[in-house]
């Protein structure tokens, strides 16, 4: 009796208490992107029922994740494309339930939740909870910063803090500061903007000029930071790739009593003219040390457009590739001989 090696199910899944514009999203977002997780399978749509048909692996896969995502649906939850394709690699993975795994939020602000959308978004808060000093390294677009700044919103609302520091060097790309119009603070304000604009969606507009008065936020250039101690507060270092290695050492040892750090960047982006980055270097000096964690983001956890991925992706190969190049033309410009595979003993530093 002969079995077929690609066996074809299907399953009906009707949906009764769940709005089916919310599952299939808007212009059918996360329907497509479910579609996309497993290509072997045809999703058809009629009014609240589902139809699941195809590879019989991949239907009952594609059914795991339409589960989760109506149990998070039914919390009350918006889900976004990133987080479907989550979803479905945390099920492949078996490494537990979605709706779980993801489900911790971190405040809540005007009706909107800031939760880790990945996993390895997931462990980033994590260790932020269970860390002095996290440096959030990753390409653009992971969420380093912003979910920094609402564990340090959070922070102060629990009064676990008594203060939120923000800071971030003014590093020219591309234009002098000296040539721009208006004082110091017209001329820095431009490079702490995002971080205004990240605090107006997770505090109340109105609340945040009366913290910076009264002292209980600060939003300052790295260069503020010299000769303080910073105690009880939650602070806040971003785009520290565009640090000197003295600038990094200087800003962690303003460390106090009762703080929390949390450092992010993205190596691959780093604006200094001359010298080495001080987020490189110090993945080096401290690894390794208690307290002390390193979280590490890729373009997996990207949450902005499905497209940043892969401009990240891509260039993630193009520089590996011209760091190969460059290896090689080093190598002939140094004259050191190839191995030569006839008597197999020579070859280059020999």
């Amino acid at each position: 009796m002969a079995f077929s090696e690609n066996p074809v199910s299907r399953i009906d899944l009707r949906v009764d208490d769940v709005a089916m514009v919310r599952l299939l999203g808007p212009q059918d977002r996360l329907l497509a992107t479910i579609e996309k997780q497993y290509p072997l399978v045809d999703v058809l749509v009629r009014g609240n029922q589902i139809t699941l048909s195809g590879n019989a692996a991949q239907v009952q896969a594609a059914k795991l994740l339409v589960d989760e995502l109506l149990l998070m649906m039914r919390d009350g939850r918006e889900l976004e494309p990133e987080e479907v394709s989550t979803s479905a690699r945390i099920l492949d993975s078996g490494t537990g339930s979605p709706a779980e795994l993801l489900s911790q939020s971190i405040l809540t602000s005007r009706g909107k939740s800031v939760r880790p959308k990945t996993l390895g978004q997931k462990d980033y808060v994590e260790a932020i909870d269970t860390n002095t000093i996290v440096f959030g390294i990753g390409p653009a677009g992971t969420g380093k910063t912003y979910l920094a700044m609402a564990k340090a919103v959070q922070a102060l609302q629990r009064k676990e803090v008594e203060r939120i520091i923000l800071s971030r060097p003014a590093i020219e790309a591309g234009e002098r500061l000296g040539f721009l119009p208006g004082s110091l603070t017209d001329k820095i304000d431009p490079y702490l903007r995002p971080l205004y604009d990240a605090l107006n969606e997770m505090m109340e507009p109105e609340l945040v000029p009366k913290l910076l008065a009264a002292g209980t936020l600060e939003v300052a250039p790295l260069a503020y930071m010299r000769g303080r101690t910073l105690n009880n507060a939650f602070i806040v270092l971003d785009e520290a790739q565009n640090t000197t290695p003295e600038q990094m050492k200087m800003f962690l040892t303003r460390l106090g009593f009762g703080s929390k750090m949390v450092i992010t960047g993205d190596v691959t982006q780093v604006d200094l003219p001359l010298g080495a980055s001080g987020l490189q270097l110090v993945t080096r000096v401290l690894d390794g040390i208690d307290d002390i964690h390193f979280a590490r983001l890729t373009s997996a956890d990207v949450v902005r457009h499905s497209l940043v991925g892969q401009i990240v992706d891509a260039y993630t190969t193009y520089e590996a590739q011209k760091q190969l190049e460059k290896f090689e033309h080093d190598q002939k410009k140094s004259g050191r001989p190839e191995r030569d595979d006839r008597n197999g003993r020579r070859g280059a530093g020999e």
